[in-house]
């Protein structure tokens, strides 16, 4: 049972608190068979938010989204998902998986930024699995996924999109000109009875999901399309 009441800024949910009584050292989902991929570190109780994208180069503004992230969620860590490709962009200047690694490890100055290339060994590229498989094998982490406000104007778009509200809390941070049209999609209408308050997102970790936030913070113009085409 979800626990909501009413704030100054509309319902406000407060904290309730996920208990698992499986493994840490789970070995798969049901999904996945036996697959054996290398994790960042993490310990039981831990907050960790997940940032996924193609990080084609990665740039400032994904430590932007995840130092505000850290700071405003009361987050141990976070996690950038290099993925293999987004199914739904175009590969043709996408660099190597290696390279993007590469890349994004040399721009992270902060411990708690973490860097993974798992995706890349899971059987189908799809955020909806890769959470099935994270929250599976690491059920005592509280997980977060994190992601900016043009990828909630259209997550409707993405395979099994209900499925990732479901699994775990979602972060939106706010981007240059996609404010209003993702509080106005399809996917913040449906949920907006899970909504958090951006006062209480501190706790949005330890919720049981479907909850999500808004996060207003100062906002980067930099996009990975705009480094590469110079």
């Amino acid at each position: 049972m979800s626990c909501v009441e009413p704030g100054r800024h509309g319902l406000r949910r407060t904290p309730e608190i996920r208990f698992s009584y499986m493994s840490k050292t789970a070995q798969t989902t049901s999904g996945f068979g036996r697959i054996h991929v290398k994790l960042p570190s993490s310990a039981p109780g831990q907050a960790i938010g997940l940032l996924g994208g193609s990080f084609n180069p990665a740039h400032e503004g994904h430590l932007n989204i995840s130092r505000h992230a850290i700071k405003r969620l009361g987050l141990d860590q976070v996690w950038w998902l290099v993925s293999p490709g987004n199914p739904l962009k175009s590969h043709d200047d996408l660099a190597s998986v290696d390279t993007r690694m590469n890349d994004a490890r040399e721009l992270i100055q902060n411990r708690r930024i973490q860097v993974t290339d798992f995706e890349r060994h899971l059987p189908t590229p799809y955020t909806a699995s890769t959470l099935e498989f994270l929250t599976s094998r690491l059920d005592l982490v509280n997980f977060v996924w994190l992601m900016g406000a043009d990828n909630l104007a259209q997550i409707h778009l993405w395979k099994n999109w209900e499925t990732i509200f479901n699994l775990t809390p979602i972060a939106v941070i706010d981007r240059p000109g996609f404010g209003m049209k993702a509080r106005a999609s399809l996917a913040a209408q449906k949920y907006s009875p899970a909504y958090v308050d951006q006062a209480d997102a501190s706790g949005l970790a330890a919720m049981v999901a479907p909850a999500w936030t808004f996060l207003n913070v100062p906002l980067s113009s930099a996009s990975s399309s705009r480094i590469r085409n110079g």
